[in-house]
């Protein structure tokens, strides 16, 4: 998953144990869907699509098993209805920082369904 150059920040400030930045607990973390299909690019803070939206993680996440952290988001029949092709982890229900952005379709969700987005953030060291 590719982190964004603010992430590399986090990552230092925690390192450090500076708070420039809200932890990517439950009550903070959002993922948020959009339409956009531009390429990722580091330095976005943002998702780029018109369409987006940003949920609260689920009850029960992050959870972190090793080396790898999973966050969960419900969306409801009445959430993010159009094509889905970008998704972000965030730490602020809008603004805020984000960690990191993925670009790809993912399908079109339309109202009347559930879909429940599980974003997994392995980190590794070469």
């Amino acid at each position: 998953m590719p982190l964004q150059t603010l992430a590399r920040e986090m990552f230092a400030d925690a390192i450090i144990g500076a708070a420039g930045f809200n932890k990517f607990t439950q009550a903070n973390t959002y993922l948020g869907v959009g339409d956009g299909t531009t390429a990722h690019n580091p330095s976005q803070t943002d998702l780029q699509g018109t369409n987006k939206l940003r949920k609260q993680c689920d009850s029960g996440y992050p959870t972190r098993s090793a080396n790898v952290v999973t966050w969960s988001a419900t969306f409801g029949v009445n959430d993010a209805n159009f094509a889905w092709q970008e998704a972000g982890v965030f730490n602020a229900a809008s603004g805020g920082q984000m960690l990191c952005r993925k670009v790809q379709s993912f399908g079109t969700k339309t109202s009347g369904t559930v879909w429940i987005l599980t974003y997994q953030l392995t980190l590794s060291v070469s």
